[in-house]
């Protein structure tokens, strides 16, 4: 597929966003009732719908506005990917036997006890939709094809990053707006060269729901959260090479390690300048 230029990008991301909106009243139409209604963290009543609404809008904009068939398809496998196995984490999630497994030890425990959580699903579902993103962008790079050692490590990176990108967005998703603005945030420097379509199409996306995030009439969850993180975790993989993706996922790593000790809420409410930004657009209590 051809670059566009700025005036490409502009209509790809409207599109992206108009498809979130028509998305967004699907989802709640064809939802049952209740079944994505959760309570937020102030106690308010917030519909789950942005989840899959963007996890489809945002996964078929970045697929259209991919450089090349290879990208294209890996844009689509992970971000439904993601978005189907948080989905269900979200809803087997809520039911009070899966509440008590928290992190990724907590699903490891429950595992070692012969329970298989949500979380766990999730964990597997967005690892094997990761590793057969990466495996067709590295199709898509003639210089590994024909070298398997290299072409091995060149999936794995790839996996780890996109995977570790889309944990890392669902990490953050613990007030209103905090993920999406994470995802605008990764997406920016994305917007040139081969990899800007696909962060176009997935930032209108995100910009089509952030106003309702902000508002408090829906979230993320993790279907949306993770199927973004893994949409900017192609666009990373596909713009980076090895030795490029090795930092990324060393960096994906430390601070995964660290939100196991740390909470990121805190850190953000008491850093000048993160905390405006954080809070910026939010519903005031």
């Amino acid at each position: 597929m051809p670059n566009r230029g700025l005036l490409g990008l502009l209509l790809l991301g409207a599109a992206g966003a108009a498809a979130a909106r028509v998305a967004l009243r699907s989802a709640k139409r064809i939802a049952p009732g209740g079944a994505l209604e959760r309570t937020n963290f102030r106690g308010r009543s917030v519909s789950l719908a942005g989840g899959p609404a963007l996890a489809a809008a945002a996964s078929t904009a970045a697929a259209f506005g991919a450089a090349s068939p290879p990208a294209a398809a890996a844009a689509l496998v992970a971000g439904a990917g993601a978005g189907a196995v948080g989905l269900y984490d979200d809803i087997v999630g809520a039911r009070p036997d899966q509440r008590a497994a928290k992190g990724f030890a907590g699903h490891l425990s429950a595992l070692r006890s012969g329970r298989v959580t949500s979380g766990l699903v999730k964990i597997v579902g967005v690892g094997a939709a990761a590793t057969a993103a990466a495996a067709l962008l590295a199709a898509d790079r003639r210089d590994t094809a024909r070298r398997p050692v290299t072409r091995a490590a060149d999936v794995l990176l790839g996996a780890g990053v996109i995977a570790g990108t889309a944990n890392l967005v669902n990490l953050l998703d613990l007030r209103p707006g905090r993920a999406a603005k994470a995802g605008l945030l990764i997406a920016a420097p994305l917007l040139a060269g081969p990899t800007a379509g696909t962060a176009a199409g997935t930032s209108g996306a995100v910009l089509g729901l952030l106003r309702d995030d902000l508002d408090e009439q829906v979230m993320l969850g993790d279907c949306g959260a993770n199927a973004l993180g893994a949409l900017l975790g192609v666009a990373v993989a596909q713009r980076t090479g090895p030795a490029g993706r090795a930092a990324v996922l060393a960096v994906l790593a430390g601070l995964t390690a660290a939100s196991e000790r740390v909470s990121f809420t805190q850190v953000i409410a008491r850093t000048p300048g993160l905390r405006e930004l954080d809070a910026l657009g939010r519903r005031t209590p």
